[in-house]
């Protein structure tokens, strides 16, 4: 586990000199960012583990907007990988992943530091997008991923969100999510990759909660070193919502292992086109499909509705301005 010391109070009060300067302050490699807000215990208690995760290069599981990790992950991928021998984590965001993402990126960065050199990191939705703000203002935790994999990830926001918040008081993360917030300026600010991160994005065409991603310019695919791969260029006619993509969709899974088990990111020429036959990704019980996917979207509903709403997107953070 690396800790905060010195050279994150040094980097933090770079940040802060440069900004009265007027200027951005660079994020050099050595660095490791800002101090954590956060209390380490809930740091802690929000990372769960399989057995022996710790000692081995594992994947980290990151939760959509509204969901905790057992209703968006227990019945397929946590499934899936247990059945592959996959050692993973899960990690909880606060208020289901619907308060500040600013906030909830100190729990990426936290789990990233303790579980080690050699994460992999597969996030849906905001969990797809929160990783690349880790990445970009902690800069230690760059060498400790190996791949950044995105289903479906809001990297530029969505109309969605701009609509939903225009209409009144809404959830932070869904404020930061709107294509115009400043929380998407401040991450898409300058390169979108680093070197020695394998990303792949898996998307679709089709998907209705991030949009646009029917036509340029896409929300989800990255601008920069990276494999965007639709699921309608592996199948073409392919029609996968946003949902489906974060829990049962065969051939979003099977981008996702392409990722993980080959050097690089993701490559569409070697993704296995039998998935494109397939109803549901493997791990998923055809038989308690139904009640599984509808406990899935009655959490989504549920944590949406009940998130404490707020006027307009919090401040962006003084690290990142």
């Amino acid at each position: 586990m690396r800790w905060t010391g010195p050279v994150g109070l040094l980097a933090a009060l770079g940040v802060a000199l440069a900004a009265a300067l007027g200027g951005a302050a660079p994020a050099l490699a050595d660095e490791e960012g800002p101090a954590l807000r956060v209390p380490v215990d809930l740091l802690d208690a929000a990372l769960d583990c399989t057995e022996g995760a710790a000692d081995l290069d594992a994947v980290l599981l990151v939760p959509g907007t509204g969901l905790t990790p057992a209703p968006n992950f227990s019945w397929n991928y946590a499934r899936a990988f247990a059945q592959q021998g996959r050692p993973f984590c899960t990690v909880e965001l606060p208020e289901s992943a619907t308060g500040d993402v600013q906030v909830a990126a100190e729990y990426v960065v936290h789990a990233l530091r303790t579980m080690g050199a050699g994460t992999d990191v597969v996030g849906y939705s905001q969990g797809g997008m929160i990783g690349r703000w880790a990445l970009k203002y902690w800069p230690d935790t760059r060498g400790l991923v190996d791949d950044l994999v995105g289903l479906a990830p809001s990297n530029h926001g969505t109309l969605d969100a701009d609509v939903l918040c225009a209409a009144g008081p809404c959830a932070a993360a869904i404020h930061q999510q709107a294509l115009a917030a400043d929380f998407m300026a401040a991450l898409n600010d300058g390169p979108e990759t680093f070197p020695g991160v394998d990303y792949t994005v898996a998307y679709s065409l089709t998907d209705q909660v991030v949009v646009p991603n029917l036509v340029p310019p896409r929300s989800s695919p990255l601008r920069g070193d990276a494999a965007n791969i639709a699921v309608q260029q592996v199948c073409p006619g392919h029609v996968a919502e946003h949902l489906a993509m974060g829990t049962y969709d065969p051939v979003g899974h099977a981008i996702v292992l392409d990722a993980l088990d080959a050097d690089g990111p993701a490559d569409r020429d070697r993704i296995d086109r039998g998935a494109c036959l397939a109803g549901v990704m493997p791990g998923v019980d055809p038989v308690t499909f139904p009640t599984d996917y509808a406990g899935f979207v009655a959490a989504v509903g549920n944590g949406i509705a009940t998130a404490r709403p707020v006027p307009a997107e919090p401040p962006i953070a003084p690290y990142a301005r």
